[in-house]
This record gives C-alpha cells, sequence and structure tokens, in this order.
C-alpha cells in the first residue's frame, strides 16, 4: 500500500471515530510530528561568509569579547537546578 492509500484510510478511520479523547490523543501526535519534521530553512555559508565570521570570532577574542567554557557550564549548570526546584 502507497503512501497516499495509507493516508487515506487513516482518514476515513479518523473520520468513524467518537472519542473525544482518541481525537484529542492524535492531535498531539500529529502537533508533534508536525514540530519535529521541519525542514531546516538553512544553507551553507560562502567561503567569503565564512572567512568573514572567522575574522569576526579572532577579533572578539583579541578584544576579551568571550566567555570561557567554564562559565558557560556553571551558568547551565545554575539554570538546571533553578529548573528543578
Amino acid at each position: 500500500m502507497n503512501l497516499e492509500s495509507r493516508k487515506i484510510e487513516f482518514v476515513q478511520e479518523f473520520l468513524k471515530l467518537q472519542s473525544e479523547e482518541a481525537i484529542s490523543r492524535l492531535e498531539i501526535i500529529l502537533r508533534k510530528e508536525q514540530k519535529t519534521s521541519i525542514e531546516p530553512t538553512f544553507s551553507p555559508l560562502t567561503q567569503e561568509e565564512l572567512n568573514t565570521r572567522i575574522d569576526q570570532s579572532e577579533s572578539d577574542f583579541c578584544n576579551n569579547r568571550f566567555k570561557r567554557s567554564s562559565e558557560l557550564l556553571e551558568k547551565y549548570k545554575l539554570n538546571e537546578i533553578s529548573l528543578k526546584s
């Protein structure tokens, strides 16, 4: 059975449902699937864009505009603790 036939069969069975709870569960599944199946809409950087980002990163580092990994880990560790409280 191909995908189109399966969809039609699913919709026909869905229309027969009388349980509001079952329909709600299927709606939740559908929403989750729609969120996870969205294709990323990014494109690779051009060589020029990549070089510009590298230059900016080097400039940031030389001008002390960065965070150490230990600072980031500590920040997210604190956020994790506050979420559990």
